[in-house]
């Protein structure tokens, strides 16, 4: 759809993953969003699927390809599924000490979320532990929020720090990046959750990109952890969102609902009123969708572990980060 613009999501939740990281290059610059790729460690009472240690694995492995030809990388925030971790952990991320985290950032150009302001606890001591890690390979770190970046004929324009999900969310804050060459525009707009806040809708409106992908509302979360009021006001802003881009790649959150589709029906039927695509990231390689958070309870039915997974499966918490799963 663009001439100037290459997008190539490299992780996702469609890809049996929790991520959202995506490769991009213009004739100027090659771009690493987010370079994070993490599994949830208990889901319905359950370790993850030996395949999603599969995807994961290969998810590393494109992460890692692209690592090679990019020479900026963003940081939107300090989740572990949008940034690589420094440490060894073969349970959730998929990383060996300190080598894996080097392998992205070394060399890099390192434009990334404030780590001390408009940021959580959490994150605010993950941010700080960056610096002091992997971020000290960088080529040089760059605080983004609120500021563009030109190289060449090519702008990365941050947004100013938007709520992850609703507004003064105890999660935090994240950047979305609008990345603009030849009037070609790309919105990355990672765990905006929809998005519920109408500030974070209003910054993606008037952006007008062609092309934006979206963290889509948590309806996984419904009511113990996400109001349905929050999850319907989510569902109504990013019905606008559909509205505003031709085509709009939803990811994230919402594909963690084996019922996602019938959730955003209403969605899909108001963007091909007005001629305007919504597709997952597989979906925008032409790959088969792979939901495989989602569908662990009824993986591990159908495609039972090994004797030798099920023994790991029962090892302590700890041991199970240092050792890695037999798949």
């Amino acid at each position: 759809m663009f001439k100037h613009l290459k997008i190539v999501p490299l992780a996702a939740e469609s890809l049996g993953v929790r991520s959202m990281c995506t490769y991009v290059e213009t004739p100027d610059v090659r771009v690493l969003l987010d370079a994070g790729v993490s599994l949830c460690p208990n889901r319905y009472g359950l370790p993850p699927h030996p395949l999603e240690y599969k995807a994961i694995i290969e998810s590393r492995k494109r992460i890692a390809e692209a690592a090679e030809k990019a020479e900026v990388v963003t940081l939107s925030h300090y989740h572990f599924d949008h940034h690589t971790p420094s440490y060894e952990d073969w349970l959730c991320n998929w990383t060996r000490a300190d080598e894996t985290a080097r392998q992205i950032y070394q060399g890099k150009i390192v434009l990334m979320k404030n780590p001390k302001e408009w940021i959580n606890f959490s994150q605010r001591r993950r941010g700080w532990v960056f610096q002091k890690t992997r971020g000290k390979y960088a080529e040089r770190l760059e605080v983004a929020d609120g500021k563009t970046f030109i190289f060449g004929k090519t702008q990365i324009k941050f947004s100013k720090p938007v709520p992850h999900g609703l507004e003064n969310s105890a999660l935090g804050w994240v950047l979305m990046a609008t990345i603009e060459v030849e009037n070609e525009r790309f919105l990355f707009a990672p765990d905006v959750q929809g998005p519920i806040s109408a500030k974070t809708l209003e910054i993606i409106v008037n952006e007008k990109p062609q092309l934006v992908m979206v963290g889509g509302p948590p309806s996984y979360l419904a009511v113990f952890r996400v109001s349905e009021e929050q999850l319907q006001l989510g569902m109504r802003n990013f019905e606008k969102v559909v509205e505003t881009a031709p085509c709009t790649i939803l990811e994230h959150h919402i594909l963690r609902d084996e019922n996602w589709r019938e959730k955003v029906a209403k969605v899909f039927e108001i963007a091909e009123k007005v001629g305007h695509k919504v597709l997952t990231a597989a979906e925008f390689l032409g790959e088969e969708n792979a939901f495989l958070e989602a569908m662990r309870k009824r993986l591990f039915v159908k495609k039972p572990p090994s004797k030798e997974f099920e023994k790991w499966m029962r090892e302590s918490l700890n041991m199970k980060k240092k050792v890695k799963p037999p798949v």
